[in-house]
Formats: C-alpha cells, structure tokens, sequence
C-alpha cells in the first residue's frame, strides 16, 4: 500500500506555483482565519456559461443553502445528477470558494451537480456536516426529476472532508434502502483517522496539507466526541460491511499525508466486492484539483476522475 521513499518529487510546474501562490491548510489563528485564508487563494472564474442557481433546503437544523448546476444547453433527455460535498477539514469553504470545482464537474460528467453548504465545525461539530449532507443527498433524489434529472442515475462526490462525507452518504443510502447511488467519486479522502498508516509519516511536512493540519482540522470536527469507537459515520473504512456501496473512484496523491488512507478505502473496498479503482498522481499533492488548468499533471489526474464519473452516469 505505501509508496517507497524513492517516490517522484512534486510536479515542478506544480511546485513553482505553490512558491508563486503559497497556501497551507491550518488551524493557526483559529478559524475565522482560517476561513480568511482559504477565500483569498487566488481562483480565476471558469466555466461560466455553466448556469447555476442557489436554493435553501429544509435541514435537520434549519436551512441548508445549496446552488445548482446545469450545463450550458438545455438537455432533451434527463441528466445524471451529483450531489457535491465540499472539502476543507470540515471547517473551511464554502458554495463560493469551491465554484470552480463544482462547474469542473458540470463540464467533465456532463451532469446536474448541486452543492451543498453544509455546517461547518467547530461551531458544528460533527455529525452536523454527516447530518446535512445526507439530508441534501435525500432532497436531491425527491426532486432530481423537478431539476430535469434523471433519479436513476445519482452519484456523490466530494474533495478530502468532502471525501470523506460522500464516503459516509454512500453508506447511509446503502442502509437505507436507498436512494440508489450509480457511483461515488472520492478525490483524497479521510476515511480512516489512521495515523500510523506510512504516508502521515513520510508526508508529515507534506505542502498544502500537513499532519498538523490533519490534526487541528480532526480535533474540530471531533468537538468533544469519544472516539474511542469511532463510528462509520466519522470514519467510513472502520464500517463493519463495505458491501453492497455503489462503485467508486479514489484519487490519492503522492505527496499527501492522506495518500495511504484512501489506498486502505480501496482495499477494503475492493476486499467487499465493490468495484473501484484508486489512481495515485505520484507528482501531486492534497487539493490537487484545485491546480486544474494551471498545472499540466494535475489536469490530467482531474480529467482522469471525471471520465470515470461520466463513464458510470452515461453508460447504458
């Protein structure tokens, strides 16, 4: 599962333009600068004929803002609908901040993609975000037909907290009963909260996302949970059955201390019979995706996911 320590070093197109444009997700300074900081990173505005739309859904808690996505033409036939779920340790971004990401979707899937702004930690620890994210998955399977999509063909997708939850919404639909989920896309995911798997270590001082990054933003989200069994709803891999989720896609990076964890997900995974693939841009580091259209490496590893998204909402 872990990569030897002769492993490529980062993309050096991507390592100038983290030196151009540094960035680190942290706790320091707690969090309304830490939101702060993750709104002022740069993004340049893409893929605007994709047309949006922002609603307010009913949520367990009150009002759970979402923004829908359709692509530019008007499609005779239903589309597949994805349901997208933030990253951000649980504490940062928002519908804004990932803008970019969720058109990026729209355009690689050719999909509906509505995404969520659920409750952030550490004001709303967990299982705020678990709790909004599948009340949103719910509402979104009620009316995909209303948005002009197709309920047959649901996916979720999500970045590294985001990950993480769609991870977990998988699973809530599978116990459930539904709603049935054609795919799950998970880009560097937490599902383990296993930190003596080999790449917390290796990557410890890891740009972007380092250990201590993976600790400050956990012990948000954590509150003043117990953790000493820690629940599927928080960390996904520990579920006692993986079978029967509907099949997935993992995206891990080389340099990411989460690189490991979501290599385990796959295994385990795949050790249930799910179907899964899990590609590991060598090059690349956490967030990876956010270097899309910028970074040569990282737009092929973006574009690699996305077809497979596509492949599974638009095969017969």
């Amino acid at each position: 599962m872990s990569v030897s320590e002769d492993k490529p070093a980062v993309d050096a197109i991507l390592q100038k333009v983290m030196e151009s444009v540094p960035f680190q997700l942290t706790t320091d300074g707690g969090v309304e600068e830490a939101r702060q900081r993750f709104r002022d990173i740069p993004r340049a505005e893409v893929y605007p004929e994709v047309r949006s739309e922002d609603r307010v859904i009913d949520g367990p808690a009150g009002p759970i803002p979402i923004r829908i996505y359709r692509p530019a033409a008007d499609s005779a036939t239903p589309l597949p609908v994805v349901v997208f779920i933030h990253g951000g340790g649980w504490s940062v971004g928002d519908l804004n901040t990932y803008d970019g990401f969720a058109r990026r979707h729209v355009v690689g899937a050719d999909t509906i993609v509505v995404s969520v702004d659920y409750r952030l930690a550490p004001e709303h620890p967990y299982p705020a975000a678990v709790d909004d994210a599948w009340a949103a998955t719910q509402w979104v399977a009620d009316n995909a037909a209303a948005l002009g999509g197709d309920p047959d063909r649901l996916a979720v997708a999500g970045d590294s907290a985001g990950g993480n939850l769609s991870a977990v919404v998988a699973q809530l639909a599978r116990d459930a009963g539904g709603p049935r989920l054609r795919f799950q896309l998970l880009w560097y995911p937490a599902t383990t909260f296993d930190t003596s798997l080999p790449s917390f270590t290796e990557n410890a001082n890891a740009p972007i996302l380092d250990v201590d990054g993976c600790k400050g933003s956990t012990r948000w989200y954590l509150g003043d949970l117990d953790v000493s069994d820690m629940p599927a709803t928080l960390a996904p891999a520990r579920a006692e059955d993986l079978s029967g989720l509907p099949p997935a896609y993992i995206a891990v990076a080389g340099h990411d201390p989460l690189r490991d964890d979501g290599m385990r997900y796959g295994e385990l995974l795949a050790a249930a019979g799910v179907p899964v693939e899990v590609h590991n841009a060598e090059t690349l580091v956490h967030g990876y995706a956010g270097y899309d259209g910028v970074v040569p490496a990282a737009t092929d590893a973006v574009e690699r996911a996305l077809c497979s998204l596509r492949s599974a909402l638009h095969m017969e």
